[in-house]
């Protein structure tokens, strides 16, 4: 770069920064309630599962729905608008639903309640507006505590992964306190990554100068991080990104890479970790900018705070975060800042 890069402040990158107080106060607040315990007993009696959100509280169900796999159950994770028009016989007489929504009042939202108002279906709500819709009719409700958020999520997201993990131990009968105590990993690690961020942000606007496409890639539990990593680079910086699984990038996507390509793949899981690395290795070979976020990187900006696997999905996002810091700052815009979208999407 020529000049100084000259990041502009505002509330997004506030939020950024308040993440660890966000996990810390929702961690206190991650209590058990006879009726979340009793949603559970009807979960391993063989209740149909669906789990279900907009946005990046649809995308961040990865993990959760792989654990639940790996406990013997049959989760269906279907997007709540695909739910409302075209999946509605998931909703039947006695099956259960989880609900993701950071505001518990978007328009899909809305209507899925709606749908099983009546019916005795269950409903389970992971939501961070107590008052809302959703917390109010569900029929267990668990809350994070990442206070209000001005635009693009971000501590609400990691917030919300900290729940999930916990809950999946909740809803599997695994280890709650194991659960407690590797969530509880997150504060301080994020608190560290995110004092360093300015030098973070520096680092990658250097990377990424001249860049046409930014892509996202990750498998299995991580593929929370690439999906909602897309995301939100196009929220928060008006830049086209995309988030996939690293191997659906070799089908297609691979063929564009070249010198304007960057593409941060996260390591994710040792089971695949090796697949992530020789896609990285091959990005860079046809001339693209490739890289990994991983707890053992050598570039501090990509290093992510070394938690046990369980907690990984809370911190995997923190790198992403500090990518749209750089390109808005590289395009001399506030990252962050709505300009068509609201908070809340109230249409369908």
């Amino acid at each position: 770069m020529t000049a100084p890069l000259r990041i502009v402040e505002g509330s997004y990158l506030r939020d950024i920064l308040d993440q660890p107080l966000a996990l810390e106060r929702t961690l206190a607040r991650l209590q058990s309630t006879s009726a979340l315990e009793d949603v559970a007993r009807r979960l391993r009696d063989g209740t149909r599962l669906v789990l279900t959100g907009m946005g990046s509280s649809h995308l961040g169900l990865a993990p959760l729905h792989l654990r639940l796999v790996d406990a013997g159950l049959a989760p269906l994770t279907v997007e709540a608008s695909e739910l409302v028009h075209y999946q509605r016989a998931l909703l039947d007489e006695g099956g259960l639903v989880v609900l993701v929504s950071q505001s518990g009042r978007s328009a899909e939202i809305l209507r899925v309640l709606e749908l099983v108002r009546g019916r005795g279906v269950a409903t389970l709500a992971v939501t961070n507006t107590p008052e809302s819709p959703l917390a109010r009719e569900a029929t267990a409700v668990v809350l994070t505590e990442a206070g209000e958020e001005a635009t693009v999520s971000c501590k609400t997201y990691l917030a919300a992964q900290m729940a999930l993990g916990w809950l999946g131990e909740v809803l599997t009968g695994g280890d709650r306190e194991g659960a407690r105590a590797a969530l509880a990993e997150t504060v301080p690690g994020v608190a560290a990554y995110l004092a360093a961020w300015r030098s973070h942000v520096e680092w990658l606007a250097e990377r990424l100068e001249g860049v046409r496409a930014v892509y996202y890639t990750g498998r299995g539990p991580s593929l929370a991080a690439a999906g909602v990593a897309g995301l939100v680079t196009k929220e928060s910086t008006h830049r086209p990104a995309e988030g996939m699984s690293s191997a659906a990038f070799r089908h297609g996507p691979m063929e564009l890479v070249g010198a304007g390509v960057f593409l941060l793949a996260f390591a994710g899981a040792a089971r695949t970790r090796a697949l992530n690395e020789a896609l990285v290795a091959d990005v860079r070979a046809a001339g693209a900018r490739g890289f990994l976020a991983a707890e053992d990187a050598a570039e501090p900006a990509l290093r992510l705070p070394a938690v046990p696997e369980l907690a990984r999905p809370v911190v995997e996002l923190l790198p992403a975060e500090m990518i749209t810091l750089a390109i808005a700052a590289l395009d001399g815009r506030e990252a962050g800042r709505f300009e068509r979208v609201t908070k809340v999407t109230g249409t369908e």
